[in-house]
């Protein structure tokens, strides 16, 4: 009888610390996932503002149009009835699109047709506002009169939808086609095929940026504008496209340099004996401490001057301005060198000893056996250098001045927020640029994160 009492007893507390430990570690996913949401929450918000034609409403809201499966619809059908696909539209030749719209008019109210205006509007900024020679599609389409589709009486109000068709009676095919409707104030707008760009002069004024668009251009308008607005007046070439091939370009370059001189320092510092090699770790750990801005103007000063004049045996006479530079100036980080002798150092050396009866060399050694198994090391370097490469500013901008395409992506997105947010006010590009520039580190990170997670573990302890 005792038995079983103590048995019964043992369950019971067993059972206990069993839901303690889950409630901890419920606690902990919890706290985890409150912290997650506040770290990526102004990511998320700037994401979700970014499609916004408006970003910088007031309340901010997390809701946005461009997110609606209602208006997705909408703007697929009314770029079909143009003649092209519903994901990318254009009102072809001899085509015509119905619109429709619905307003709600107080009891009593005189009932006014909206009134339907093709605007010779050119959207965006930067070249594109400057390219006169183009043709307009108020000149070559025709509006055909209002029609009331359906009316209804909801509280003491008049809620009518109208359609308005427009046919292209032209030979030409227009990819932009603006639309605004006016109404009389006191108007109440309610719903639309899709919802409008701009509602103005106290809801009178209803305006869509292109009806014809198709679902990819209504939806990331603010992306496409990054590419199609920031352009060379000289070749026409997109500016955006640029930085990130530069920013890419010396990323890449960046990543490859850093993995072969630090993973050979790392290895000679760890595992070969030389005369000087503990002062020549404890000068790289005193450079570690040195910070970028102490040092800047005599690295300035070395570019300039082409390597102590070294540049001029190839006809350079001064590295600034250049990409071969900043790729120089920067080829390998002590930082580097310390995670890759501190991973090494990590890695038994019997491995080493074995390879080196069976006859290998030191060279085959580091290659065929030592550095395969850096991977967890290299992936975590991998990341780290790109990310400091594509989001590194300060030096960058002293050494490149111009032109506009030599300009990497931080430096570049300087100069964009100058062109729209700081002269038009116009945020919604400069919000997914920076959204743009983000993804690639977010990529990143994604496919090396299990080397980054051993890499770093790994790097701070001996075996």
């Amino acid at each position: 009888m005792l038995e079983n009492v103590d048995q019964k007893s043992k369950e019971e507390i067993n059972l206990v610390i069993k839901r303690r430990r889950w409630a901890n570690v419920g606690a902990i996913y919890l706290l985890l996932l409150v912290c997650s949401i506040f770290f990526m929450g102004p990511l998320l918000f700037g994401a979700i503002s970014s499609l916004k034609d408006n970003p910088t409403e007031w309340p901010p809201s997390i809701k946005a149009e461009q997110l609606s499966p209602k208006n997705w619809v909408g703007a697929f059908r009314t770029a079909q009835q143009g003649g092209a696909g519903g994901f990318f539209g254009e009102l072809k030749a001899g085509h015509e699109l119905s619109f429709e719209a619905t307003y709600k008019y107080s009891t009593g109210e005189t009932i006014v047709v909206p009134q339907v205006i093709i605007p010779k509007r050119v959207g965006g900024t930067g070249r594109r506002a400057l390219d006169l020679d183009r043709l307009f599609a108020a000149d070559f389409v025709e509006i055909k009169p209002v029609e009331e589709v359906s009316r209804t009486l909801e509280n003491g109000y008049n809620v009518i939808t109208y359609k308005i068709t427009i046919e292209n009676i032209s030979r030409k095919n227009f990819n932009e086609v603006p639309l605004d409707l006016l109404v009389p104030h006191g108007v109440e707008f309610v719903n639309a095929t899709f919802a409008p760009n701009r509602i103005e002069r106290l809801g009178m004024v209803q305006g869509w940026n292109n009806i014809v668009g198709g679902v990819i251009p209504y939806v990331f308008n603010n992306y496409v504008r990054v590419f199609t607005e920031n352009t060379s007046f000289e070749t026409g070439r997109s500016h955006f496209l640029s930085w990130i091939f530069n920013s890419f370009f010396l990323a890449v370059t960046r990543v490859i340099t850093t993995l072969l001189f630090a993973s050979m320092a790392g290895y000679a510092l760890a595992r070969t004996k030389f005369f000087g090699r503990r002062y020549l770790f404890s000068f790289i750990l005193f450079s570690m401490m040195v910070p970028g801005q102490v040092t800047f103007i005599s690295n300035y000063l070395v570019l300039r001057d082409g390597i102590f004049g070294l540049s001029r045996l190839f006809g350079v006479d001064s590295l600034l301005n250049t990409f071969s530079g900043l790729i120089i100036s920067g080829l390998v980080g002590a930082t580097a060198v310390f995670i890759m002798k501190q991973f090494f150092e990590g890695l038994p050396i019997e491995l080493e000893e074995s390879a080196r009866i069976d006859g290998a060399n030191t060279y085959q050694i580091f290659f065929k056996i030592m550095l395969p198994l850096a991977k967890p090391a290299l992936g975590a370097l991998t990341i780290l250098t790109f990310q400091g490469v594509w989001n590194e500013f300060f030096w960058p901008l002293v050494i490149l001045t111009s032109p506009t395409d030599k300009f990497t992506l931080p430096i570049g997105l300087l100069s964009f927020v100058n062109q729209q947010a700081g002269a038009a006010f116009d945020w919604g590009p400069m919000l997914a640029g920076a959204i743009i520039s983000a993804l690639p580190i977010i990529v990143l990170f994604i496919v090396f994160q299990r080397y980054f997670v051993e890499g770093m573990s790994f790097s701070g302890m001996k075996r």
